[in-house]
């Protein structure tokens, strides 16, 4: 049993295919917010592998002592972009003090909720650090998780949202407005680890992660590979 951040999906399902197909075992995938995932296998959730969006929610089931520290490695990294719907097409330059509220008209920004999901924390960060916060964090479209935000704007229930590159390549409704430096934001790094609940199935599914043959899935997916 897998716990991956939502915007793992097509890339770990497509892995975990490639390695059914070899080994005969077939893990079980489970997607939804980093924060989410780490809460539920807090309180117990039967999970054998965790892959989080980011550093911090691995790092908060570590001090609870629930992670096999020999295991913990890091295994994948992103970019964040500005997505528009792709029959509403925007392109952002973007830098500091850039012109966000215009460019939301009298829409909201879609992000993954921004004070505890990793794509939404990024994003934050992001726009704090351009100085464009503030025009924008009352007309925030909080969702759940990345995808979540993603469909939003995939719907265009939002003018625009912030989310990974990867997302707006897995999202044929949407087009890439804008990518962000990658110095406004920490670094994305996807984290993987066994939990100390793992059977003995689960190992040789995270190391086949860090394969040649993985990486060229997570690769063709878009993202860089540690």
């Amino acid at each position: 049993m897998v716990f991956a951040a939502a915007s793992l999906k097509n890339a770990l399902d497509d892995a975990a295919s490639a390695y059914a197909s070899r080994s005969g075992v077939r893990p079980t995938l489970s997607y939804a917010a980093s924060s989410a995932l780490a809460k539920q296998i807090e309180a117990g959730a039967p999970a054998d592998i965790f892959i989080s969006a980011d550093l911090a929610w691995m790092d908060y089931l570590d001090k609870k002592g629930l992670v096999q520290d020999a295991t913990r490695h890091n295994l994948l990294g992103n970019r964040l972009v500005a997505v528009a719907p792709k029959q509403q097409p925007q392109t952002l330059k973007i830098e500091p003090g850039f012109a966000l509220a215009k460019a939301l008209g009298d829409g909201r920004l879609a992000l993954a909720e921004p004070d505890s999901v990793p794509a939404g924390k990024y994003a934050k960060a992001a726009l704090q650090k351009l100085g464009v916060w503030s025009q924008v964090e009352n007309r925030i479209a909080a969702a759940a998780n990345v995808r979540a935000a993603l469909a939003l704007v995939a719907r265009r229930e939002a003018p625009l949202g912030v989310v990974y590159q990867t997302d707006a390549a897995a999202e044929p409704g949407v087009m890439i407005a804008g990518v962000f430096p990658e110095d406004t934001h920490p670094p994305i790094v996807y984290p993987a680890a066994a939990l100390k609940s793992a059977g003995a199935s689960a190992l040789p599914f995270l190391e086949f992660l860090s394969t040649p043959a993985a990486k060229a899935i997570f690769e063709k997916h878009g993202f860089a590979v540690h």
